[in-house]
């Protein structure tokens, strides 16, 4: 009988040491995998910032970066250029395409 009393504490002894108290074998393992995924979010956090980084400086420093963007998002032209607009056709817009307000 002390055998089994003796088996059956030294049996609640090991899975308390796996599992129990505050840093168990799923807390580690859980730990883990929080620790992957945020080292995963920071390489991707940082590969933006790099890339923001290179268009600010571009925007700062760049002539033919500023002319681009000047050319291309507010239509500034140079001297002795012209600029072309297209209009959309009227047929094209949304509400003579069938598409209901509640569905925009």
């Amino acid at each position: 009988m002390q055998r089994l009393i003796f088996l059956f504490l030294l049996g609640v002894a090991a899975y308390y040491a796996v599992f129990g108290g505050e840093y168990s074998v799923l807390e580690v393992r859980h730990t883990r995998l929080d620790t992957d995924e945020a080292r995963v979010t920071l390489a991707s956090l940082l590969a933006e910032v790099d890339s923001l980084s290179v268009r600010a400086e571009a925007l700062e420093n760049d002539p033919k970066t500023l002319e681009t963007l000047a050319r291309e998002r507010f239509g500034m032209i140079r001297d002795g250029e012209m600029l072309y607009r297209f209009a959309d056709h009227p047929g094209d817009s949304e509400e003579d395409a069938g598409v209901s307000s509640a569905e925009r």
